[in-house]
């Protein structure tokens, strides 16, 4: 598990599940199934626990149990594959969400920009879009909307016109391409410039917000009175998301009033601040340092 990802605040994650032994929960980012393993060990005969992941290489790493279910499927699909499952209400959901720091490193994947490789960045292999086409073939105006939107990238339009530009001359295939455009337009540290542009990228990719926001919505409506929904998010556009549900019970952060005014809530929060990593953590799996977690159970 150590070579493929480290599970991010094991157990802070664990213990805010709040996990009955013959309950019912959902891990919606399996990966190397490490958050899971713990979850199963709490769990008796008559619990269950369902997990999602997309990616083909999670499977290597599926636990042989009676009471475990890996589904091959985008979490946006909870509602549907619970539905399929004959599972109407669960005691818990855990989020894990980002990427693995297996697709990071793994090269061909194109996730990073420390190797060259072909541009990528598929969490779904079988997705037939991929960050070459989008580099490729958007628009100018889409390409600045990306990378302004997702990646934060303060020079979205220079960087956007650079990329149209280059690419006028020969189509740009591998991630060694576009760092050289990066470099030549990178604004600040430029670590964190290249870093902004292959999130924003990966986000369109895998079409990360929206289904995010369809995974929270559908998952509020599964959780049981009770239950605990339990979030781990990377950066501001993930937190934003998770605040507004656990907030309002929407992801737009829109307050529910009855006709006398009265707040209308969904769930009451645990974890008034987020949970982070300590200092050991962070120095153990530096790409930690960025997570945040959110608990919070449905009324």
């Amino acid at each position: 598990m150590s070579d493929y990802h480290i599970p991010v605040l094991l157990s802070e994650c664990i213990e805010s599940l709040n996990i009955r032994p013959d309950g019912i929960y959902i891990d919606v980012t399996f990966g190397a199934g490490g958050h899971s393993k713990a979850i199963l060990e709490k769990l008796n005969a008559n619990g269950h626990l369902y997990a999602f992941d997309m990616d083909d290489d999670a499977w290597d790493n599926a636990p042989d149990a009676a009471n475990f279910t890996l589904i091959q499927s985008n979490y946006k699909f909870i509602e549907k594959f619970m539905r399929l499952y004959g599972v109407d209400q669960v005691d818990g959901i855990l989020a894990d969400l980002g990427i693995s720091s297996h697709q990071i490193d793994v090269p061909e994947r194109g996730f990073s920009f420390r190797f060259d490789a072909p541009l990528d960045m598929r969490m779904n292999q079988s997705n037939p879009l991929d960050a070459q086409v989008i580099i490729n073939e958007y628009n100018e105006a889409d390409l600045v909307n990306i990378l302004s939107t997702y990646g934060e990238v303060r020079n979205a339009k220079t960087l956007a016109r650079a990329i149209v530009e280059s690419r006028r001359n020969r189509g740009i295939t591998t991630t060694g391409q576009l760092n050289q455009i990066l470099d030549q337009n990178s604004m600040g540290p430029a670590n964190k410039y290249f870093a902004q542009v292959y999130q924003a990228l990966r986000i369109e990719v895998n079409g990360e917000i929206a289904g995010l926001a369809q995974f929270l919505t559908d998952g509020a409506k599964l959780l049981r009175p009770g239950g605990r929904f339990v979030v781990m998010s990377y950066h501001s556009l993930e937190d934003r998301l998770v605040k507004n549900i656990f907030k309002t019970g929407n992801t737009e952060g829109e307050l529910d009033k009855d006709d006398f005014g009265a707040i209308q809530k969904t769930f009451e929060v645990v974890t008034k601040k987020p949970i982070v990593p300590d200092f050991k953590e962070q120095k153990r799996n530096p790409r930690s340092r960025s997570a945040k977690l959110r608990v919070a159970y449905k009324i």
